[in-house]
């Protein structure tokens, strides 16, 4: 058992060093930190999406916008799409699935915000049909994806996670989240 447990630990590790090798990925990332600042600095938001692990994901980092990350300070304003069940239900119900997330960043969103939208294969319909909405009202846009991009790779920026397996992207997703949240709130505050 210990052995599987290891090579697991491994393969973690592994995704992670091909991420830390990949200078192009990192130089889309400190882009994607340069925007997100200069969207907060003008009265942005930055927004985020996701379905599943994904959407706990997009939760996640945007209370570390709105809560805080490492240090005490005021609020950072973010928030993640789908949240109000009833929003997420009519939608769904009157429009379909695919536009739970477009509808609502259709109504909230302006092009001085940031969309960061999650899906592991690039080709999650709903987060797709976001990401066009997004790039119709001019916001800047970054997908988060594993390698390949999908088809969010022709829509818009991407951070794409050097792998295939689905637990070391999202494994990846969440360590630049927290470097995304703790650079924002360093810089931002200082």
């Amino acid at each position: 058992m210990l052995d599987i447990i290891k090579s697991k630990i491994n393969d973690s590790i592994s995704a992670k060093k091909a991420l830390l090798d990949d200078e192009v990925l990192l130089n889309e990332f400190n882009a994607l930190i340069d925007a997100c600042l200069a969207s907060l600095k003008q009265g942005g938001k930055v927004i985020f999406c996701g379905n599943g692990g994904s959407f706990a994901d997009a939760q996640h980092l945007s209370a570390e916008f709105t809560a805080r990350f490492e240090k005490e300070r005021r609020s950072l304003p973010s928030l993640a799409l789908g949240t109000n069940s009833s929003t997420l239900s009519a939608i769904g119900n009157d429009y379909g699935f695919e536009y739970i997330f477009s509808r609502e960043l259709d109504s909230i969103a302006t092009d001085k915000d940031v969309f960061i939208a999650i899906s592991t294969s690039g080709n999650s319909t709903n987060v797709v049909e976001a990401v066009k909405v997004a790039n119709e009202k001019g916001i800047k846009t970054w997908g988060w994806t594993g390698k390949g991009a999908g088809k969010m790779g022709s829509l818009c920026a991407t951070i794409q996670i050097p792998s295939n397996n689905t637990a070391r992207i999202q494994e990846c997703h969440i360590l630049l989240g927290h470097i995304l949240c703790g650079q924002v709130e360093e810089r931002y505050f200082s």
